[in-house]
Formats: structure tokens, C-alpha cells, sequence
């Protein structure tokens, strides 16, 4: 083994690690293995920046803009609610949610469909009488299984089809196999899967049942609390699910209080509750939601509402606090509660840092609210009157999708050439407004692809991929062809359920077409088996970004995706395998 091989093969181990790790974002731990192999002169510090042209990420970039304008414009929600049964049972409703996600998701960004379903899928589990998670977990499966259809339903396959020797992969060149597949796991887990979904039914009677929150209560002088004790307070709130976990009194902090402490002025009480159960001890004992203030401070109270929102992956507020965003002085609204992963966070409500996947109970304007979901990626989990601002520009962003898929699928202009004179007539016909238009790139998504570009390169240069293709064919296929093509569709399957599907994919892919190389197999069909594996990650909530999102709102915890996700996995194998070697050959 050559030193450059040594050394590629350490930064890579590291670069892994640091996506299995989660300490660091993933777009850090790319420019870090991006910025190591310059140092090591695997990469020619004039090629180092090369990924940010490379049409991939030019893709990516421009058909997130073109989703976006999608959204903005309200063209997804109107088809969302035309194409969904108003009465249906629950194979129907669940079948039918699941295929719009996956349909729009071959189209547009994943993590988008998903977001604009939410609300329409909580709403549907009401009226099913089922817990919310019994139908965002199939939803977000769903929406993860249409990236496998087309070349721009996901970023992995955009990277994929960079590496196929005879020229890229084109727009529905993955549909022969993606289709079938995602049919069939749809069909799955409708029929059979939805069984695997653990059943997460929190307390209360809340309308999207999304658990319990973290949150303060302070008390004012005039407050019909004072002078109660502890024990007291919590029992006249009998049959109200509301849980003092510690008292806060000048600069003293006191876990667990006893019951015989009596309540004073000026206490803050942090406790754990509904948000129904917040509002009514609230307003029972006239005692303020911290962040809330009292209710002489608004001269239209009336105008004021509390809504629930779900916090999106790659959202401005995650890693910050409440106290840092200075949410009121800058937005108007309050933020009052918080909950995650079906448990209370830790700390106080002003300092506690935020994640991806959190819920917040918001007050504000309703218009406000809206405007800050919108602005600061948010998922509204309640269903907000249908807003259309233009038809006429909800069609035209529908249109200029359209044509940008169907140009680049006749092969008339590149792919990234078509999807960018899209994004310009988004520009010039204004269905997204210019202030948007950069705020719709995923920076971090951006980052990381166009720094793994250059390392997959390097990778194949230095016969690194060649070299751990060999291992693989040896060790694990043993000289099989059709082995090895599904060894590297579990290993990639492996590798997205713990890592950035498109990180898996710019890894496995040189590697795959060591694997073809070896065997004197053709490259399409291992190329293809890497595309298909990077969009099956259903085993974690860490694998995808729709994945983390519905863990507050289905009140999921960490271990509740494997049962279904593995038993989707293994039906995805079955049919994939087959269809490959049918359409591909081996």
C-alpha cells in the first residue's frame, strides 16, 4: 500500500468518523477532509474550490430555488389538497399521502414535500383517530423513497451519475428501477409496514398530541397562586397533566421542591406540560408564560394566538437560544415552550439551545407567525387556511419547473444549464421574490458536496478505490458478481442510516466502479445500486433530514425507526436487486 494511499485512507476514516460522531456539522467535517488532502498534495490546491462549479451542485443549488418558488407561491399546498381524499380509511389515505410525497420529492427537495405534508398528515391522523406518528413515519419514508425516481429527486443521485464512465446519467434514467421500488415500499408499508410503527399516544387531548413541553410560569404579585404551597398549586391543577420539575427564587435554583414550599412573588416555576395544560394553569392562577409577559402588555390580546411549530434541519435558530435571537424584539413573537424527542430537554427555557426536530409553542400574530415560519424554516403543525397570494404565479413556478425537467430530460441543454435558466425566469417573472432566492440554497448541503467532489476524485487517483473495491470482492462477495452488487447496496444502505446520504454516496461510488472494474462488470448497475442505497436511510433519525423532523411531532425516540426501516430495507433489496440486473445488466 503507497503512503498516498495510507494517507487518503486515514482522512477518510477520520472524515467518517466525524459523520458517525455528530459533534460537528456535516459540511465542517467535509472542507476539513477537503482541506487535509491539499495539505497531503492529493488534491492540486488550484482544483481544491473546483466542486463548487461542478454541475452537481450547481443542480442541487438550482433546483432548490425552483422548489422553493414552488412553496412561496402556494402552487404544492393547492395540489397537495386537491390530490389528497377529503373521506378515505386508512390504506387509502396513508397509500395516497405517501405516493404525493414520493411524487413530489422525485422532483423537488425532499425535506421541502415533507415539510408543506406535515400539517396536512397530522390533520389526517386526527380524523383517523390514530397517533400522529402512525402516518408522519410512513410520510416520511415516502418522501424519502421518491428521490430514488428521477436524477434531480436527490442529491445522491446527482452524484452518482458524475461517475458512470459513458456520460452522466440522465433525468429518468433512474426511473426504470426508482419507480418500482418506491411503488413497492409504499405498497409495503401500507398494507403491512405501518404495523412496525410504535404507537407514541402522549397524555392529553391536545389536537397533535406532540407530548409534553419544557417551559417557565412566573408568578406576579397579584397572582392567586401566592401563598399556596407547592402541593397546593399542583392540586387544584388535578386533571390537568402539568409537573413542577424546579423552583427558581433570586439566584437560588431548587430541583424536585418539596410540596411544603410556599410560592412567593417573583417566582419562576419551571414545569412540564401540555401546551393545553400550560394555558389553563396559566390562566387559572393568573400566572405568566415566561416569554409571555402579562396581559395588560398588548392592547389587542385578542389578536395574539399560540401556535406549534416543528424546527426544519438547516433552520437559522438551531444551535442558538431563545435569549441569543432575541425572538421578541426582533420577530414579535414569543417563544413560550419547548419539547424534544418525546422528553423534556434539560435547563432553562432562555438558554436552551435548539435542534433540529424541536417543537416550539409560538405566540404571536397569526400574519407574524406565519412570516416567521417561512423566513426561519419551521413547520406550522397546525393547518393554516389554504394562502394562494397569485395564481397566476403558482402556475407560472409550476411551469418553470416543468420545463426545466423536460428540457433537460430531452437532453436539449445539460441538466445544471436547464435547472439554472430556471432559477432566471423565477428571477425575471418574480414567483420568488429575490430576498428568497438565496435564502432557498442549503449552504451546508452546498458546502459538502462540492468538498466531497475533490476527495472522491482523489480517492480514485491515488487506486484507493480500486484498493478497498478489491477487499470487498474478496472478503465479502468472493468473486461473485451479483454478491458484490448487493454487498454494495447494503453497505451503502448501512452507511446513509448513519451518515449524509450524500457523503455515502460521493464515498461509495468510486468505489463501486472499482468493484465493476474488478469483475469486468458492467459500471451502470453498481452505480446504480450505490444511488438506491443512499436513499434508503429508515433505520435512524439521524440517516435523513426527514427523518429527524418527525421526531417531536410523532414523539418518536432514537430507537423507534429500525423496525420498519429494516423490514422497508429488505423489501427495497428484494426488488432493486432483480430490476437492476434486468434494466443494467451485470
Amino acid at each position: 500500500m503507497s503512503t498516498p494511499q495510507l494517507t487518503i485512507l486515514a482522512i477518510l476514516f477520520l472524515v467518517v468518523g466525524g459523520f458517525l460522531w455528530g459533534r460537528f456539522r456535516h459540511d465542517t467535517v467535509a472542507l476539513f477532509g477537503l482541506i487535509a488532502c491539499v495539505v497531503t498534495g492529493l488534491v492540486d490546491a488550484d482544483r481544491a474550490f473546483t466542486g463548487f462549479g461542478h454541475p452537481a451542485v450547481v443542480t442541487v443549488a438550482c433546483v432548490l430555488i425552483l422548489s422553493r418558488a414552488l412553496q412561496h407561491t402556494g402552487a404544492v399546498d393547492v395540489l397537495a389538497r386537491r390530490v389528497l381524499p377529503a373521506e378515505a380509511g386508512r390504506l387509502s389515505a396513508v397509500a395516497a399521502l405517501m405516493g404525493l410525497g414520493a411524487a413530489l420529492s422525485a422532483f423537488m427537495n425532499n425535506v421541502g414535500a415533507m415539510a408543506l405534508l406535515m400539517p396536512l398528515a397530522i390533520q389526517l391522523a386526527g380524523r383517523l383517530n390514530l397517533p400522529p406518528g402512525q402516518v408522519l413515519m410512513p410520510l416520511a419514508f415516502g418522501t424519502i423513497m421518491g428521490g430514488m425516481v428521477t436524477l434531480v429527486g436527490t442529491p445522491p443521485n446527482l452524484i452518482v451519475a458524475t461517475f458512470r464512465p459513458d456520460g452522466a446519467f440522465r433525468m429518468f434514467d433512474y426511473t426504470w428501477v426508482g419507480l418500482p421500488v418506491a411503488l413497492a415500499g409504499i405498497a409495503f408499508v401500507a398494507l403491512i409496514g405501518w404495523r412496525l410503527v410504535p404507537v407514541r399516544r402522549p397524555a392529553g387531548d391536545m389536537p397533535f398530541e406532540t407530548g409534553t413541553y419544557l417551559t417557565e410560569l412566573r408568578v406576579p404579585e397579584d397572582s392567586k397562586a401566592v401563598g399556596l404551597t407547592l402541593r397546593k398549586f399542583e392540586a387544584e391543577l388535578e386533571g390537568v397533566d402539568l409537573v413542577i420539575l424546579a423552583l427558581i427564587r433570586g439566584t437560588e435554583r431548587q430541583n424536585n421542591p418539596h410540596g411544603s414550599r410556599k410560592i412567593q412573588a417573583g417566582d419562576v416555576l419551571i414545569v412540564e406540560a401540555e401546551a393545553k395544560a400550560l394555558t389553563e394553569s396559566a390562566a387559572r392562577h393568573e400566572i405568566a408564560l415566561e416569554g409571555l409577559g402579562t396581559r395588560d402588555e398588548d392592547e389587542n390580546d385578542d389578536e395574539f394566538v399560540l401556535r406549534e411549530f416543528a424546527l426544519l434541519p438547516g433552520s437559522s435558530l438551531i444551535g442558538r437560544s431563545a435569549r441569543q435571537l432575541r425572538l421578541r424584539f426582533r420577530w414579535g413573537v414569543s417563544l413560550l415552550a419547548v419539547a424534544r424527542e418525546g422528553a423534556r430537554p434539560r435547563g432553562r427555557l432562555g438558554t436552551l439551545t435548539l435542534k433540529s426536530g424541536d417543537l416550539l409553542l409560538l405566540r404571536g400574530k397569526s400574519d407574524v407567525l406565519s412570516d416567521f415560519a417561512r423566513d426561519l424554516s419551521c413547520v406550522p403543525l397546525d393547518t393554516a387556511p389554504l394562502w394562494v397570494p397569485d395564481k397566476r404565479k403558482a402556475w407560472l413556478a409550476t411551469a418553470i419547473m416543468a420545463a426545466a425537467v423536460l428540457v433537460a430530460a430531452f437532453g436539449i441543454l445539460p441538466s445544471a444549464v436547464a435547472f439554472a435558466g430556471g432559477v432566471l425566469a423565477t428571477m425575471l417573472t418574480g414567483t420568488l421574490p429575490l430576498r428568497e432566492l438565496y435564502r432557498a440554497l442549503d449552504g451546508p448541503v452546498i458546502v459538502l458536496l462540492a468538498a466531497l467532489i475533490p476527495v472522491a476524485a482523489a480517492m480514485q487517483e491515488t487506486g484507493t478505490a480500486d484498493l478497498l473495491a478489491r477487499g470487498m470482492v474478496d472478503w465479502l462477495a468472493q468473486g461473485n458478481t451479483l454478491a458484490a452488487l448487493v454487498v454494495v447496496l447494503v453497505v451503502t444502505m448501512v452507511l446513509s442510516d448513519v451518515m449524509n446520504n450524500a457523503a455515502t454516496a460521493a464515498v461509495m461510488a468510486p468505489i463501486a466502479l472499482g468493484i465493476a472494474a474488478q469483475l469486468g462488470a458492467g459500471a451502470e448497475g453498481f452505480l446504480m445500486a450505490v444511488a438506491i442505497g443512499a436513499s434508503c436511510a429508515f433505520l435512524t433519525p439521524i440517516g435523513h433530514q426527514n427523518n429527524t423532523l418527525i421526531l417531536g411531532p410523532g414523539g418518536f425516540r432514537f430507537g423507534d425507526y429500525w423496525k420498519l426501516g429494516l423490514a422497508l430495507e429488505a423489501v427495497i433489496v428484494a426488488v432493486s436487486v432483480p430490476l437492476i440486473v434486468l434494466v443494467w445488466g451485470l
